[in-house]
């Protein structure tokens, strides 16, 4: 499929995370059953997917479930299990074909164990890929995640491996679920709501939103170039001026490289921030 016209390559955003909302609303308004929603949803995920692909981002993160949504109905809970079972079954030959790999972050042990398994053996089989990374986050809540890094950390620092006096910002990234991904440049949320939902909360501090009236399952290729367009028409300052990001400006990428997550790149082509590296002494403990 043709790409469009106004969408510049190189300033396409490198990690792109989507909360997936409506699926649930767009049943109700046809008079279907939520769980038809869940399923038109999943025709989403592919157009969404392959659109990604398409325009060269490095890393799609999509929020599958999260840890609240445990709450849900046990029904619902059920047909969505079964449902991400099926994507992972019968999608991973496209997914291999195109090199992607298929990556998992949150407490995974909550899981059904055939949910589990069919999650692992995507992160097995694709491990070897080169090309896009595609992120499941799967009982998943950004407070647990600062939490569960917390306790990891504090434990190395009781163990004398790392000094709590000398940690900063990268020292503790490096001990959430998956510390070598980038923060997300470009954060997509259907369903015509306005919040974050608990997701990515550390790693989205500089992160651009784009909020979108559609519901999840009508949320296909053209909405996601429409987001993607909105994304190149901002100015990312990173708490400095307009006048200091300009390419011209003495020091302007050093200066912008020197803010906590944000790397020379980012100040240069507009992406976003580049790969944490653990701080010395840190020992990261990503999830697959």
């Amino acid at each position: 499929m043709e790409r469009h016209p106004d969408i510049q390559l190189d300033r396409v955003p490198r990690h792109v995370a989507i909360i997936m909302d409506g699926n649930g609303r767009w049943a109700t308004a046809r008079g279907l059953e939520r769980v038809a929603g869940h399923r038109e949803g999943i025709e989403s995920v592919r157009a969404v997917l392959r659109a990604a692909r398409d325009y060269g981002v490095g890393t799609l993160t999509l929020y599958a479930f999260s840890n609240e949504n445990w709450n849900r109905p046990r029904n619902e809970v059920s047909e969505l299990m079964r449902l991400l079972e099926e994507y992972l079954e019968t999608e991973i030959e496209e997914v291999m074909s195109h090199r992607a790999r298929v990556r998992s972050i949150g407490r995974l042990d909550r899981l059904p164990p055939s949910t589990r398994r069919a999650v692992e053996r995507a992160v097995e089989r694709t491990a070897g890929n080169d090309g896009m990374q595609l992120v499941f986050a799967l009982s998943y809540g950004g407070r647990t995640e600062i939490v569960d890094a917390a306790r990891r950390l504090a434990r190395d620092a009781e163990a004398g491996k790392i000094d709590a006096e000398g940690l900063d910002e990268k020292g503790f990234a490096a001990y959430l679920y998956a510390p070598d991904l980038s923060d997300p440049d470009l954060l997509i949320r259907t369903g015509a709501e306005q919040r974050v939902s608990n997701f990515l909360l550390w790693q989205i501090a500089y992160t651009e939103l784009h909020l979108s009236p559609r519901m999840w399952p009508e949320f296909r290729r053209a909405e996601f170039e429409a987001a993607l367009l909105d994304y190149q028409g901002r100015e990312r300052r990173f708490g400095r001026t307009s006048e200091q990001m300009r390419p011209e400006a003495p020091g302007a990428a050093a200066g912008v490289a020197g803010v906590e997550g944000v790397d020379a790149v980012s100040a240069t082509e507009g992406e976003g921030a580049g790969p944490r590296a653990p701080s010395a002494g840190v020992r990261g403990h990503a999830r697959r």
